[in-house]
């Protein structure tokens, strides 16, 4: 018989009853019921009941150990009988009656529950997380992940992609957040950066003429923490194609998404084709580019209902409504529990009113709306009987984002929103440049190596605001999954598009030397995308943090609880790397 065990603890059977076996593992649970000890003994495969009748040499031994010990067991199978089977386990037909038992590790106190959720904070967990790893919830977690990732390269293989790495040690790129620089011990004064994705060298892989390109990428970004963003480090899967259009990319992306959700979301409906919305039609209808389509309802731009109202408090504001079917039999709670939730995403409140039986409006603001705002309103709107309509005023980015929270909230609570299925769409045609409100200055608004709709043309004859790109994002449930975008190649639209946005020739030769010579020796189109595999795990997994999806994650604050990063180094170090420190000074008292 082998050292360890003949048999995993999740695989013995009915059929293996009166089978002599060994198993190893970690004592997952003890019961004492008249001096019978039943234990749980749980590993990597699953959770088999142990008993050691009294008076054996097994209850002396195991009566004694910690939860958490890892121990060698021999025995015998047993029928646990009809009336003592547990459904809920996969060896729950059958018991091992132990003879021998030898302790492989032993274990000190544990500080939390493994086998319960206790309700232990988060910084407790991370500290202690090879325990927390044993905890059903997260092992599973942990192991969906896997399984994804295997399953993710399947499915790139299978559409003609090869998986070639790119280099971890870089140089620093702008792309929109800040790098973790690595001092070079052999070029004083000098760093490497950790990529923040590898945008540039996917795109030179392309020029040199591999085609389809992928991999499970890691990334750094500087970056703090979010509840679907986790600092430090995450991954993503990462793809190029050359020779392709916009939809070229999404056809690829929809068949593994598609493939990947069914079979790892168990049972909930994934709906395909992914529809494509432009992004200034998403801000409008949805409040957000990253529109939760679960909720069945939708907000309309009635700004020119109140253009010029005699209601001051919307006269002249950007004004959005979302109308909300069916909520005659909702109380006054409805109402006033949606404007708390207003107040909460920032709003000072939010206004309403309902469609009665004859097609009048009562409500808060009702008495302030003139025969001609109703008769605009119900138009607009499709109002009929039952409808409730509620209202938010203001800037167009502060009214967007706070009826677009409105929005879900309201179709959860009205039962206009699906449940149980994955609801993918694109959006499309976002604009190449904004504004920074604060500067006045023209920037990028997303991906700098985008190629502009229109090409050379268009920087050149049109308002920068108002190009469009060939830049997209995925997005599944309210969460985005990733950017991409069809890649500029072309060194003159290159040259021309960061002019735009402030950038001298000098200024892009110096930033992006690699790429622009590549260019210049025969670029062909390509382009890409890279879902985060982080948050479809999450999705997938139904968990609301994304740190629950990842094995050693970092906390909130950026910090390695269990390993102690970030750490300080000794002065030798910092001298072999030509560093010296400058500390932030406490600030003084005041006087």
């Amino acid at each position: 018989m082998h050292r360890y065990r003949s048999h995993t603890c999740g695989e013995l059977r009915a059929a293996d009853v009166d089978t002599d076996v060994r198993l190893s593992g970690w004592l997952h649970n003890r019961r004492d019921l008249g001096g019978i000890l039943f234990i749980d003994l749980r590993d990597h495969h699953g959770l088999v009941q142990l008993v050691a009748r009294p008076g054996t040499a097994a209850n002396e031994a195991l009566s004694h150990l910690t939860k958490e010990t890892v121990v060698r067991v021999d025995g015998k199978v047993m029928s646990r009988g009809a009336d003592n089977v547990n459904p809920e386990l996969s060896t729950g037909e059958i018991e091992i009656e132990v003879t021998e038992v030898e302790v492989l590790g032993g274990a000190e106190q544990i500080p939390f529950t493994i086998n319960a959720d206790d309700g232990v904070n988060e910084e407790r967990r991370l500290e202690y997380r090879f325990l927390d790893l044993r905890r059903e919830r997260m092992h599973r977690n942990i192991m969906l992940r896997s399984a994804v990732i295997s399953a993710i390269r399947q499915k790139m293989t299978a559409q003609g992609f090869n998986e070639l790495a790119t280099p971890i040690l870089s140089a620093t790129s702008p792309e929109g957040a800040r790098d973790f620089l690595v001092p070079s011990r052999l070029h004083a004064g000098k760093f490497y950066a950790l990529p923040q994705a590898p945008q540039q060298f996917k795109q030179l892989l392309m020029i040199a003429g591999f085609d389809r390109y992928f991999q499970i990428a890691p990334c750094f970004r500087d970056e703090d923490a979010r509840a679907d963003r986790s600092p430090g480090e995450f991954y993503q899967l990462d793809m190029e194609m050359s020779f392709v259009e916009q939809e070229d990319v999404f056809q690829v992306i929809e068949k593994v998404m598609t493939e990947l959700f069914e079979e790892f979301g168990n049972g909930r409906h994934v709906t395909s084709p992914f529809p494509r919305i432009p992004f200034r039609e998403a801000m409008l209808k949805y409040g957000s580019d990253k529109p939760d389509l679960r909720a069945k309802l939708e907000l309309v731009d009635v700004s020119a209902v109140f253009a010029d109202s005699g209601f001051k408090a919307f006269a002249g504001k950007h004004v959005r409504a979302l109308a909300v079917p069916d909520t005659a039999g909702q109380s006054r709670k409805f109402f006033d529990g949606l404007g708390e939730y207003a107040v909460e995403q920032g709003a000072k409140g939010l206004a309403w009113v309902r469609v009665g039986e004859g097609g009048e409006l009562a409500g808060p603001i009702a008495k302030f709306l003139t025969e001609e705002d109703v008769k605009a309103l119900t138009e607009a709107l499709g109002l009929v009987p039952g409808h409730a309509v509620f209202f938010g005023a203001g800037e167009f980015d502060e009214v967007s984002k706070i009826m677009g929270a409105v929005r879900v909230e309201a179709a959860k609570r009205a039962g206009h929103f699906e449940e149980n299925v994955f609801r993918f769409c694109w959006i499309v045609d976002f604009p190449m440049f904004e504004k920074d409100e604060e500067t006045g200055k023209i920037e990028f608004s997303h991906n700098p190596f985008s190629m502009p709709q229109g090409g050379l043309e268009a920087l050149n004859t049109m308002d920068p605001l108002d190009i469009l790109a060939w830049q997209y994002d995925i997005v599944c449930n309210g969460t985005e999954l990733s950017s991409g975008a069809i890649r500029n190649h072309e060194p003159e639209v290159m040259y021309r598009a960061f002019e735009i946005a402030g950038y001298s020739n000098e200024d892009v030769e110096r930033e992006f030397g690699g790429m622009l010579r590549a260019f210049k020796f025969g670029a062909p189109p390509h382009g890409g995308i890279a879902p985060g595999v982080d948050r479809i795990v999450m999705l997938l997994a139904d968990e609301p943090n994304i740190r629950e999806t990842i094995a050693f994650p970092l906390n909130g604050n950026a910090q390695d609880l269990l390993m102690g990063a970030p750490s300080e180094v000794d002065e030798s170090r910092l001298k072999e790397l030509h560093l010296s420190l400058r500390k932030p000074q406490p600030a003084k008292p005041a006087k």
